[in-house]
């Protein structure tokens, strides 16, 4: 849900195309921290000086690019399963990355863990016809990008309560999505920026409990009915991409050029996310509005090298050190 969205003009569209803004200054810091140990470099360390051995240095640039066999852009006929916390946080955070995924002819499916039906401030809107509005709305921005409706699960959940959703109740259902889906790849939020950490429930939980899972998938005794009752077998994530990183823990960017205006498009869709439907809701737009909505988001978006990017934090296991 994004309608934190606020009067003064700044505010007129969803937060996370701002929650970038700082993430792409400096991008590359450390990996220029490592360039300067050449062989042979002298490092101090407990009081020492050491000399750095090649293979130090190859290990510390490992650590810091984490470069991966295939970049994910280019992946084809892999399986993706993306976890995300509200029906259009997928599309705002990793909308471009989603659609290049679906054109090189992934199998992508998404997880939803609410069903957002809280973010209004229109007096007249109830919960229940907020939560239909929001699944239509998602359906059709998700379609943009070329995932079937089909392939879009709902875990159901009512929006700003997920973190009182009961557990283990909560591990053990995305568990069994893992499970079953068996994917190459893995998207989800992370907790992000300190105020997405602290005040952003539905965010901070999705991204704690999908982790969460990521670890108990592979240990068969989490959970052991799924196997026993469910014939839903371990399995271990090979990869991970979380969206909303904080700047500081950002290191992986896909150039979503190609797709900028498909994501753009597509997250137009979400009327009930932008003003003015979110203060007093209407179906479709004004083509002034939208005019104004898209050409926030084409300003909002993050660059990187004068590219349009998302940024990720890439990890391949559940214990990062």
């Amino acid at each position: 849900m994004h309608s934190r969205i606020l009067q003064c003009e700044r505010w007129q569209f969803p937060r996370p195309y701002r929650i970038y803004s700082q993430a792409f200054e400096g991008a590359d810091k450390a990996v220029e921290a490592v360039r300067p140990l050449r062989e042979g470099s002298m490092i101090q360390h407990g009081g020492r000086k050491m000399r750095v051995l090649p293979i130090v240095m190859l290990t510390l640039a490992a650590v810091t690019v984490q470069g991966q066999a295939t970049r994910l852009e280019n992946l084809h006929g892999k399986t993706i399963l993306v976890f995300t916390p509200h029906p259009d946080d997928d599309v705002f955070g990793a909308g471009g990355t989603i659609a290049l995924l679906n054109r090189n002819q992934n199998k992508l499916y998404i997880a939803i863990y609410t069903n957002d039906d809280k973010g209004s401030y229109d007096l007249k809107m109830t919960s229940q016809e907020l939560a239909r509005i929001r699944k239509a709305e998602e359906e059709v921005s998700e379609s943009l990008l070329g995932t079937p409706k089909e392939n879009i699960m709902w875990m159901g959940y009512d929006d700003g309560m997920l973190e009182y959703a009961p557990q283990p109740k909560l591990v053990e259902e995305a568990t069994a999505i893992i499970r079953r889906i068996r994917p190459d790849v893995l998207l989800s939020v992370d907790p992000g920026e300190w105020y997405e950490r602290w005040h952003k429930t539905d965010h901070r939980m999705a991204a704690f409990n999908t982790i969460d899972a990521v670890r108990a998938a592979e240990f068969w005794l989490y959970f052991p009915n799924q196997r026993l009752q469910q014939g839903l077998q371990p399995y271990r994530v090979p990869e991970m991409y979380f969206f909303y990183p904080s700047p500081q823990e950002a290191n992986y960017y896909v150039n979503i050029d190609s797709v900028a205006e498909l994501k753009f498009d597509a997250a137009a869709k979400q009327v009930s996310q932008f003003e003015p439907a979110v203060n007093q809701y209407r179906s479709d737009w004004e083509p002034a509005d939208l005019a104004k909505a898209k050409a926030n988001m084409r300003k909002q978006q993050p660059r990187k090298d004068g590219h349009y990017v998302e940024a990720f934090r890439y990890a391949t296991s559940f214990v990062q050190y």
